[in-house]
């Protein structure tokens, strides 16, 4: 029998009994795409649960980021984060946009806006910054700063359905900002994703950017891709949404476990919840500072593995070092985001996750604690391995 594999998440489904009906009506009207009744649901039902004005959707979150570009007409170059996804980036170069790289802070692993200022050229159009793990960017330092200079702002806030700042959604800061709606997700639509616009003027010209720029049957206004979300996911995405709350309820009990479990093992560091955030509790990313926890981030990578618990280095390596942009000028110098990427290690977190998974998880992460007095690396013992079981999940 194949050893049981606990991932660093697993999708939230909806119950399927409930699925059935929806699926039954779609299957009755022959209306499988093309803006239909559930597309034109879900993108209302979204901008009132999230507190935002519009809402486009998308087949997922990339085309999202690409269309958006597209939408404000962002040329030259544009400033971001080397600490993502690859799709942050990689939407700069499908559009033919060069980006400039800027290091991150180390609170939050989020884009440094004090270091804006110097990668600012005459080049320079717009500021990509991302809500890392969901954790709100200094939103209004980089606002300032993109005013003063006559710079769009677009937030890749894949990471951050359902987060809100000083009471409102971070989704309204910006020009724009594009969330992802991916089975990875903490809000999934199996694949999916969607731009937050503040007018409708916006929203008519995105809906044409994602449907080939047509407007009607004998008119295309605008050089489009086809990027629509069908019907199936659309409904699928409302009855995800009646349920979003339990599951933010159930990855909050998680984090809660795991941060009293691991606060005082030495090299061990986690982020602090940010003040006057809703947070969604999308990851749990610990930090393993290798001087003190006597062992690499690598090694409790593999220690885990063997035990069969898969956690994710989300982000390592740096966008900023694969062959496609590690020759640009500002893939060098980002020296914090080179330090955090190879300290980092997101552990499993799910609703459904076990709580004797999170103490076995706990446990073997306290037990790899292997430093003397002088901080020098000493020989771990494994025995222990040799002892533990899967308990069941939920």
């Amino acid at each position: 029998m194949e050893k049981r594999k606990i991932l660093v998440t697993r999708p939230q489904l909806p119950p399927l009994n409930e699925f059935i009906p929806l699926l039954a009506d779609i299957w009755d009207s022959r209306w499988l795409t093309n803006n239909g009744k559930y597309h034109q649901e879900f993108e209302k039902a979204l901008a009132n649960y999230l507190g935002v004005p519009y809402v486009v959707l998308f087949a997922n979150g990339t085309l999202a980021l690409m269309a958006a570009l597209q939408c404000l007409r962002i040329k030259g170059e544009v400033i971001t984060t080397p600490y993502s996804f690859v799709a942050t980036t990689h939407s700069l170069w499908w559009n033919d946009i060069k980006p400039v790289f800027v290091d991150i802070e180390p609170d939050y692993c989020n884009l440094d806006p004090e270091r804006i200022e110097a990668a600012i050229t005459p080049a320079t159009t717009a500021i990509l910054p991302v809500h890392v793990y969901g954790n709100p960017c200094e939103v209004d330092k980089i606002q300032d700063m993109a005013d003063y200079y006559g710079l769009k702002v677009i937030y890749d806030a894949a990471h951050a359905f359902g987060v809100r700042l000083k009471g409102s959604s971070v989704l309204n800061y910006g020009d724009l900002s594009i969330v992802s709606f991916h089975a990875t997700k903490v809000f999934n639509t199996i694949e999916g994703g969607a731009i937050i616009c503040h007018d409708i003027k916006t929203k008519k010209r995105l809906d044409y950017l994602k449907n080939f720029g047509i407007a009607n049957e004998t008119t295309v206004v605008a050089p489009g891709i086809n990027a629509k979300m069908n019907e199936l996911q659309a409904a699928y995405g409302l009855l995800q949404l009646k349920y979003f709350d339990t599951v933010i309820d159930g990855r909050k009990h998680i984090t809660e476990k795991y941060k009293k479990g691991l606060k005082n093992i030495p090299g061990v560091r986690y982020l602090d919840e940010p003040q006057e955030v809703d947070y969604n509790y999308s990851y749990f990313p610990i930090f393993i500072e290798e001087s003190e926890f006597g062992r690499s981030r690598d090694d409790l990578f593999e220690e885990l593995k063997k035990n069969g618990i898969y956690g994710r280095r989300y982000f390592y390596p740096l966008i900023s070092e694969f062959p496609t942009y590690r020759g640009l000028p500002s893939a060098k110098g980002l020296d914090i985001a080179y330090e955090v990427s190879r300290q980092i290690i997101c552990l499993p977190l799910y609703p459904d996750l076990a709580d004797e998974i999170v103490d076995l998880i706990i446990s073997i992460i306290s037990e790899m604690v292997q430093v003397d007095s002088n901080k020098v690396p000493v020989k771990v013992l494994k025995t222990y391995k040799e002892k533990r079981k899967f308990p069941k999940e939920k």
